[in-house]
């Protein structure tokens, strides 16, 4: 098992999606945080939601279909290394990169940009995980239905674009028609950002987004596990 994780490391430092779910965040970070004030509660919490967002829906998905298109996890079924083994290894990593990527984001945030970090820890890991949870339950759902790994890759930036935007991510929530805000509420991005929002905002998030965030993942998560296929 740790060998496989170290061979799974190496090839993910190798990902080029890997270094762009890094950068891209932080260059939105970088570009618009020269214009936020002190107690700004919107931009860091929208670029964690982005980094997670992409590799939940982008980099997750098309890591486990190629390797099921490339008939790794079909060739792992006959060694003593389960391809379950495989799919436990790259969620953790994938997990470990979002940590990472966040964790970046709040350094570069909090020392060069002087934002606001919030003072809810439990609160804040705790909306973390299950946004991070919620959006892998999605991806690994793509990845189970996705004939290939270009289809996941396309699958995952068909969901992705429609979530950010009612997510508050591409135009503030506030200058959305009710209707359509509300139902941003209820999708998992959206969910997720609103909770950072409070986190960020120095209150504990809503029952309603955990809640929201949570049924996503144990509903998703079940129909990922009951649709993958190993070849």
């Amino acid at each position: 098992m740790l060998k496989l994780a170290l061979v799974e490391t190496k090839l993910l430092t190798r990902e080029p999606g890997a270094l762009f779910s890094l950068l891209i965040p932080l260059f939105i970070l970088v570009v618009f945080g020269s214009s936020i004030q002190p107690g700004d509660t919107v931009l860091l919490p929208m670029a964690l939601a982005i980094a997670v967002g992409l590799v939940g829906l982008y980099l997750l998905p098309t890591t486990l279909a190629t390797y099921r298109e490339r008939g790794i996890l079909r060739r792992l079924s006959i060694t003593p290394v389960h391809p379950g083994s495989l799919l436990v290894v790259q969620l953790l990593l994938q997990l470990v990169l979002v940590v990472a990527a966040c964790g970046l984001l709040m350094a570069v945030a909090g020392t060069v940009l002087g934002a606001h970090l919030p003072g809810l820890v439990f609160s804040g890991v705790l909306a973390f995980l299950l946004g991070t949870a919620s959006m892998f339950a999605i991806g690994s759902l793509v990845a189970a239905l996705a004939p290939n790994g270009r289809a996941a890759n396309g699958f995952g930036v068909l969901l992705y674009f429609p979530m950010a935007y009612l997510a508050g991510l591409m135009q503030p929530v506030d200058q959305m028609p009710d209707m359509v805000a509300l139902v941003g509420t209820f999708t998992p991005l959206g969910a997720f950002v609103e909770s950072l929002r409070d986190v960020w905002a120095g209150s504990a998030p809503s029952p309603v987004t955990l809640g929201v965030m949570a049924a996503y993942t144990l509903v998703i998560g079940l129909a990922a596990t009951k649709f993958f296929r190993w070849e």
